[in-house]
């Protein structure tokens, strides 16, 4: 799927999120949303692009977080990219 009709597809899922005003209020969200496996999984890649940020290993991210090396690839290929979003979010949470 192309990235213009994945947006389109998820455009009220997006509208949600940004509208929601709270932690609790997503996080709510998500629990009737999503499985707890899928919330995980969105937050250890969180935290994959986070070690690769500082540094560490294929095979440390691999064991700290479970995550398999095709994985930790897409999510360097991501903070690699010309897109620097996911790079901001990781700022985000640094407190930059």
């Amino acid at each position: 799927m192309k990235k213009n009709e994945l947006a389109y597809e998820i455009d009220s899922l997006l509208t949600v999120f940004s509208r929601l005003d709270s932690k609790e209020r997503l996080f709510e969200f998500m629990l009737d949303l999503m499985t707890e496996k899928e919330m995980l999984d969105f937050s250890r890649k969180l935290e994959v692009a986070k070690m690769l940020e500082e540094g560490i290993s294929y095979s440390r991210i691999e064991k700290k977080t479970g995550m398999s090396s095709a994985t930790i690839s897409k999510v360097s290929k991501a903070l690699n990219s010309d897109n620097l979003w996911l790079r901001n979010a990781i700022n985000l949470l640094s407190g930059y």
